[in-house]
């Protein structure tokens, strides 16, 4: 532990990261916190769809708003701005990638949790070679194995000279920066924005509890409210970044030609 004077010590990330198992303790089957954070993020928007078909209406309200303005969210700023027609029938799986990054990204904010799931690597890791399957899989299917690896690798117009050179840095970038550039991004803005979070909430707790210093508490709890703030939108900008990286990748095998 790093421990500071006065008693006051920051947890090492292990105490911030690692969590216990919560259900089936001792087994393979074991279930902790970030578990739990990870169904609540698949069965809260689950939930919100559900109530909004079955209590919809002509003029939308309540949960149905909520619904209709997030479809219309991503088909509009993510799916037309990037694929175009062609790519509604992606929208619900982007759609879907969208809600299930928010949810595990929000519960940083959200009291007695406080802890963002993907502040661990294994999800966007996982979620990263799932998008990397997708495209892939889209450019083999709408141009053929080969031709799409060809688009992939030689952009038109390359000189003869610097083409092995070019082909060499397409693949690497297309087939291996691209998954690990998705994960290591959500990854990292949500756990630095976890370690600021939880040092400015110790910082505040421990000048309260000082007597000398608690005129000045006031300073690091402005600090943490803003903070908090501040990682709403960040929670809600990094599932935009991931889904719209995501439809850009799409279209990108799609239609070779952009």
């Amino acid at each position: 532990m790093i421990q500071l004077l006065y008693g006051l010590y920051f947890p090492p990330i292990a105490e911030l990261l690692e969590w216990p198992g919560i259900l089936f303790n001792g087994t393979a089957f074991e279930l902790n916190k970030v578990g739990l954070i990870y169904l609540w993020a698949m069965l809260a928007p689950l939930t919100i769809f559900v109530l909004a078909i079955r209590k919809s209406a002509l003029v939308p309200k309540g949960v149905q708003t909520v619904a209709e303005s997030s479809i219309d969210f991503v088909r509009e700023n993510v799916v037309m701005q990037t694929i175009g027609p062609d790519g509604m029938r992606f929208m619900p799986f982007l759609l879907s990638l969208f809600f299930f990054i928010f949810f595990a990204n929000i519960t940083e904010v959200i009291p007695f949790i406080q802890f963002p799931a993907n502040s661990r690597m294994a999800a966007p890791a996982v979620l990263a070679i799932i998008v990397w399957c997708v495209f892939n899989a889209v450019g083999i299917k709408s141009q053929g194995f080969f031709s799409y690896f060809k688009n992939t690798v030689i952009p038109p117009g390359v000189p003869g000279a610097l083409l092995p050179l070019v082909a060499v840095i397409e693949f690497v970038s297309t087939f291996l920066v691209r998954p690990f550039s998705l994960a290591v991004r959500l990854f990292a803005n949500m756990l630095a924005g976890h370690l600021l979070l939880v040092t400015f909430a110790v910082l505040t707790t421990a000048l309260w509890t000082w007597g000398p210093l608690a005129a000045i508490v006031w300073a690091p709890f402005v600090v943490l409210i803003g903070l908090t703030g501040f990682e709403i939108l960040v929670a809600f900008l990094q599932a935009f970044i991931f889904t719209i990286l995501t439809a850009v990748y799409i279209g990108g095998a799609l239609h070779p030609e952009h």
